[in-house]
């Protein structure tokens, strides 16, 4: 139901722009006319994408937080159209649509808007109590993570009811726990972790659940449908051997370099002016070089120099920026203790970091620092999509502590990424390890269709204003 609360706000708006267009042309025109026959009616088509497009950029409905929030977003998006379309009109010098009539269509948004979340935040509930789980665990700590996970970002809503850890079944072999409980939590959804699996009894107990008519699912699975990440705790490096887009798939491949390419040249045809722009700025408002360089880790491991917009101060004659991400274009630290102190070892980035100028926080909140890195894409560097590349110190750490980590680097790095749009900035090694998660789910998910997901999802963090 709540995959419906989007398309209901769009075809609300479309049928809002559709009413009015008709009404005027048959109503309140000084003269009637066939709106069909009218050029009018294109600029009513005109209006309608730029409602819709703007809405779905505010994230209508489903962001808002709240109906005040989606009230809030309404208004956004109408002023911004509005807006669009009066600017047209002003520079084709004609009357594209009537000014009262636009108003009225515009001026409806906000509540349609509050409509539609309501609808969405429904569907939430719904959804929840729909789903509800009963998960066979090894520890507690796997229930705990599962519970916050579903309540952070889920992808599709669920609510966990009722658990029992494995010990507590092996120690009872006469009775079937795991049914009694199930029935018992009122479930419809059993979730089994990868240590459940090793036991004959409890496999048997879940069988006689799923022939009463419950669905039943490893926890690896779950978290793929319903959160959108691998948990690492399930995973074996035979269980990492799926195929992967970029590696088994020459035609995804190859629409995928086309893309990167497209988007790079009409990246490089903005960079040029907004460069000069932050030449210029530069001196009086954020004193320094242009440009900040770092070494990443790439595809297969192998390193490339990274270009930035420079966003942060300098100390001792280094540059103290960052390549820490505001969900969902950038990454989650930086190497600002290497450059502040050439020890050539970074330091995670914080939240509103001082470091950071006011030009350069300016730069990071409409993420034009990061449009240098067309450059990366050009030179086959990055990709528009995949996994953010990490600094060599970073990776060499982090492959030692965290199992698999290295398999990330099977693909192409990315400007964003699945992982950047769901957990977005990254403070810490606890984070790094959520969000390689995700990385897990990109990788094995990798298509066209999940990037186009990617890539609206980062407009829609962008034109919303997520900031660093």
């Amino acid at each position: 139901m709540r995959v419906l609360a989007g398309p209901a706000n769009g075809a609300g708006t479309l049928a809002l722009v559709a009413a009015a267009a008709l009404m005027h042309s048959r109503l309140f025109a000084p003269v009637p006319y066939d709106l069909w026959q009218d050029q009018r009616a294109l600029w009513w088509a005109v209006l309608a994408v730029i409602l819709l497009a703007v809405s779905y950029a505010y994230g209508l409905p489903e962001l808002a937080g709240s109906r005040q929030g989606a009230a809030g977003r309404g208004v956004a998006a109408a002023v911004t159209a509005f807006v669009a379309i009066s600017a047209a009109q002003a520079v084709l010098a004609t009357p594209l649509l009537p000014r009262s009539s636009s108003l009225v269509v515009v001026l409806t948004i906000p509540l349609w808007s509050v409509l539609s979340w309501n609808l969405a935040h429904d569907a939430d509930q719904w959804g929840a109590a729909r789903d509800r789980v009963f998960a066979v665990v090894a520890n507690t700590d796997d229930v705990a993570g599962l519970c916050c996970d579903l309540t952070a970002s889920p992808e599709r809503p669920a609510t966990v009811v009722g658990h029992v850890l494995v010990d507590e079944v092996l120690a009872r072999p006469s009775r079937p726990v795991v049914v009694e409980r199930f029935v018992e939590s009122g479930a419809n959804l059993l979730v089994m972790d990868a240590a459940s699996h090793a036991f004959t009894p409890i496999i048997e107990q879940a069988a006689e659940i799923h022939r009463q008519g419950s669905r039943v699912r490893t926890l690896s699975l779950f978290y793929e449908e319903w959160v959108g990440k691998l948990p690492h705790s399930e995973l074996v490096r035979v269980s990492l051997l799926f195929d992967v887009g970029e590696l088994h798939r020459w035609r995804y491949v190859r629409a995928k370099r086309l893309v990167d390419l497209a988007f790079a040249a009409a990246g490089l045809v903005a960079l040029v002016p907004i460069a000069a722009v932050v030449a210029v700025l530069n001196p009086v408002f954020n004193p320094g070089p242009l440009l900040y360089r770092q070494e990443r880790v790439g595809k297969n491991g192998r390193r490339f120099t990274m270009v930035k917009l420079r966003t942060m101060t300098q100390h001792g004659g280094g540059s103290a920026d960052d390549a820490a991400a505001p969900a969902p274009v950038d990454d989650g630290h930086d190497d600002a203790a290497h450059e502040a102190t050439g020890s050539g070892h970074g330091t995670w980035t914080a939240n509103n970091d001082s470091r950071i100028t006011p030009l350069g926080r300016w730069l990071r909140r409409s993420h034009l620092d990061e449009l240098p890195q067309v450059v990366n894409i050009l030179s086959g560097d990055l990709s528009l999509v995949g996994p953010r590349p990490e600094q060599p110190h970073y990776v060499s750490r982090l492959t030692e502590k965290i199992d698999f980590f290295d398999t990330r680097h099977m693909v192409r790095p990315g400007l964003t990424g699945w992982a950047q749009v769901k957990q977005g900035y990254a403070g810490d090694e606890a984070d790094a390890f959520d969000k390689l998660q995700y990385d897990f789910y990109y990788l094995r998910r990798q298509g066209i269709r999940l990037d186009a997901r990617i890539i609206w999802r980062t407009i829609r963090g962008v034109v919303a204003g997520t900031g660093r």
